[in-house]
């Protein structure tokens, strides 16, 4: 994060604008017939814009989804009955999942594409070291996507689908409803789970890093004046992020917040 030079997909976040090529991406053929919409998205810039936009969305789930876990902190209760209370909009569930899907996948191939556009754009690395100025999370921000992709394929399989721990995944609480609260306990109980758990948000805290910051240069309205801004906003949000999400199965490990009596004796 806050690095003077560019990132994984190009973008050089907090630095004096300047042109670059809008050329269209590897495996796009540009026709005369093409919508101009999709010409423009399928575009170098284009596709920049895809990126920050679907990465701001998905910044907005990982904040409301973490808001929601936080309540494991208040108990058994508090979750099953948040959790109850989502399924009972199967609808309106169905649409923001679809609707999150879709987001994620246009946020990861676009990236892809624009990584190897950039790639192939200069194949030639620089001769001197600093010619160009990244972190290693501008470095990575491609493969950290990848692997926090992996991650949430891992957790939906944990959470949503119960195909794996799946002994957990049938239990209810007192009142009959889903009993979230002790299927994430008795998870992170498991050295494994919790330490894979940590690892995906330390992954995912790097990413945030670099991206939230270049959100800001792709929407055009970051100069050097408000760069320290844009860099310490960007830096807030991941820690808050990794602290937030991390807090729970470190505090499941440490005893802090345990099943309920009976419950996975």
């Amino acid at each position: 994060m806050g690095s003077e030079g560019g990132d994984g997909y190009g973008l050089e976040p907090c630095s004096p604008p300047k042109v670059l090529p809008n050329r269209p991406l590897p495996g796009v053929e540009e026709t005369a017939g093409m919508n101009p919409l999709m010409r423009g998205m399928a575009s170098s810039l284009g596709s920049k814009l895809v990126v920050a936009l679907t990465g701001a969305g998905l910044i907005g789930f990982v904040i409301a989804h973490m808001a929601g876990n936080l309540q494991m902190f208040i108990g058994q209760d508090a979750v099953n009955a948040y959790a109850a209370q989502l399924k009972s909009m199967p609808e309106l569930l169905w649409v923001m999942r679809i609707g999150l899907i879709g987001v994620a996948a246009a946020h990861v191939v676009t990236a892809v594409r624009l990584a190897a556009s950039n790639k192939a754009a200069r194949p030639v690395a620089y001769h001197a070291a600093g010619s160009i100025q990244q972190t290693t999370s501008a470095r990575t921000m491609v493969l950290t996507g990848l692997l926090v992709l992996a991650f949430v394929v891992y957790h939906l399989a944990h959470f949503t689908w119960g195909l794996v721990h799946a002994d957990a995944f049938s239990l209810v609480d007192a009142q009959g409803r889903h009993d979230v609260f002790s299927m994430t306990v008795l998870g992170f109980q498991q050295p494994i789970v919790a330490g894979a758990y940590l690892l995906a948000m330390l992954l995912l805290a790097l990413h945030l890093l670099h991206g939230a910051a270049s959100l800001f240069q792709t929407w055009g309205v970051t100069n050097q004046a408000w760069a320290p801004l844009f860099k310490t906003a960007a830096k807030g949000l991941a820690w808050v992020i990794l602290i937030g999400n991390a807090s729970m199965p470190i505090a499941v490990q440490l005893g802090l917040i345990v099943p309920p009596a009976g419950v996975g004796s």
